[in-house]
């Protein structure tokens, strides 16, 4: 899965977008607003939601809706410009011009920001963070009661009778355990930190264990927990979360073993 922080080459972007078109687009009337160096730099009701690559969408809005002026491509191509915002600027800034191919029509009069070069992204009055989220997908967070076991390179390392089931579209069940479920002994703090648009900002645990033969084992970021995650999925607050798809991890849920996983990150 590509980094949500990592910056395409625009004119490889821009080239392949006005030749194949992108995966898919989809219009929405939400109100998306981009704040940068204290002021509006755009305002519209009549943002795209466009799929460059499969996993997630990004927004771009209409090369009118820009407060101050954007080179203007010539018909049938795109241009990278910089957008001047009093004595700021944003370089990275992708101009799609008119007269398209059927492919990329879509795209006609619509300009890209980089997401993360600007200050602020808002629908409606609600900032948003990281990417937008996808408007097919969505998450539910379901408590069980069901009897869940893990362990790693089989030692048992957590158990508990009560966890939060997140599905996710598109991704395979997390499974949340409290904290207090799982061994404190396996636990090493880690300095990862990663964001999701649906769930929030995400902490990370090493495992550390001797194995039957005593030999010290160290597994990096197997576990991820969110301080304060979004209000949609408040409920997994300080809860804890295995990479189910690692190898060694088994999770067992009401005496069943259940199949690993094959995700981007197996």
């Amino acid at each position: 899965m590509p980094n949500s922080q990592s910056q395409p080459n625009l004119y490889e972007l821009g080239k392949r977008l006005v030749e194949n078109g992108p995966l898919k687009t989809f219009p929405t009337t939400r109100r998306v607003r981009i704040l940068f160096d204290g002021e509006y730099i755009a305002d519209t009701t009549s943002a795209l939601y466009v799929w460059e690559h499969e996993y997630y969408p990004y927004y771009y809005v209409p090369r009118k809706s820009i407060t101050g002026n954007l080179a203007r491509p010539e018909p049938g191509s795109y241009c990278v410009a910089r957008l001047q915002v009093e004595d700021e600027s944003i370089d990275r800034v992708l101009v799609f011009g008119d007269e398209l191919n059927n492919r990329s029509r879509a795209l006609e009069g619509m300009v890209r920001i980089e997401f993360g070069d600007v200050n602020a992204w808002f629908e409606e009055d609600m900032q948003i963070y990281v990417h937008p989220k996808d408007p097919f997908r969505r998450v539910d967070v379901l408590h069980s009661s069901r009897p869940i076991e893990v362990r790693v390179n089989g030692i048992l390392v957590a158990r508990s009778n009560s966890a939060y089931h997140l599905h996710e579209t598109g991704l395979p069940c997390r499974y949340y355990i409290p904290a207090t479920a799982v061994d404190p002994q396996v636990l090493g703090h880690s300095g990862t930190t990663t964001a999701c648009p649906y769930k929030g900002t995400a902490n990370y645990y090493d495992v550390k264990f001797k194995d039957e033969t005593g030999q010290k084992t160290e597994i990096k970021d197997l576990i991820w927990y969110y301080k304060t995650p979004t209000l949609e999925c408040a409920n997994i607050a300080g809860f804890l979360c295995f990479y189910h798809e690692k190898e060694g991890v088994e999770i067992t849920i009401d005496g069943e073993l259940l199949q690993r996983p094959k995700t981007p990150w197996s």
